[in-house]
Parts: structure tokens; sequence; C-alpha cells
């Protein structure tokens, strides 16, 4: 079983930047592709990025440019880095981690382990 805390939610103007974390317990990271998603009140959880074992990456449209995510294996933890943050950024943001390791999949149904979400609001 892996055990994923995600932290570093705040509030911030548009325009800001923050870097959510994502810590990892019960298994090692260093084998697995990791993901982040979102969700906003009254809408479907929804893809954001994410980094395979070997550190190749994918991201939505809508970030793509202004969100950047990495891993750091010897910390066993994943992290999405957000500058430029507009309103519509404004969710909960949840970690995901998917033991088919060489796949940086975009749907929710390739990971095997969910985080309970940090939240994440920017205002206008």
């Amino acid at each position: 079983q892996v055990r994923l805390v995600e932290s570093g939610g705040d509030l911030v103007q548009a325009g800001g930047s923050l870097r959510l974390s994502c810590a990892a317990s019960g298994r090692t990271l260093s084998s697995y592709a990791m993901g982040w998603f979102r969700q906003a009140p009254g809408k479907e959880r929804a893809f954001v990025a994410a980094i395979t074992m070997v550190g190749n990456t994918r991201y939505a449209d809508s970030v793509k440019g202004r969100f950047t995510i990495s891993r750091d294996n010897a910390k066993n933890t994943v992290y999405l880095q957000m500058n430029s943050l507009k309103p519509e950024d404004t969710a909960v943001y949840f970690c995901a981690a998917n033991r088919v390791g060489g796949a940086a999949l975009p749907g929710q149904k390739g990971y095997d382990y969910w985080g309970q979400g940090t939240q994440v609001t920017v205002s206008s």
C-alpha cells in the first residue's frame, strides 16, 4: 500500500506562484509514474501533469508553460511548481501514483493510489 500526502496549497493572488509537494510512504516511488489532478467545486476531477519513473512528463494544455512536475526519488517526493497562477487554477489538487512506471497517463483510471488533496485558491 502506498500512502500519499499533499501539502503546499494556499491562497495567492493571480500571477503568483506555489509549489505543491506529495510525500509518499509505504513504498519507494522510484518505479512508479506520478500524476497531479485537480477538482473545483461542481466540476469533475481533471488531469494536470504526470511524470514517469525515468522523468518523461505530460501536461494538460491549460497549464503547459506555467506548471512543472518533478520528482526527488531520494526523498520519495513529487512536486508541482505552479507559476503565473490564474483564478481558474483554483481547485483541490490531488497527487496519484501509478505502479506502471513507464506511463505518464492523463486518465484517473491509470492510477492506483491517491492522496487526500490540498486546496489552492487564486484571487483575481
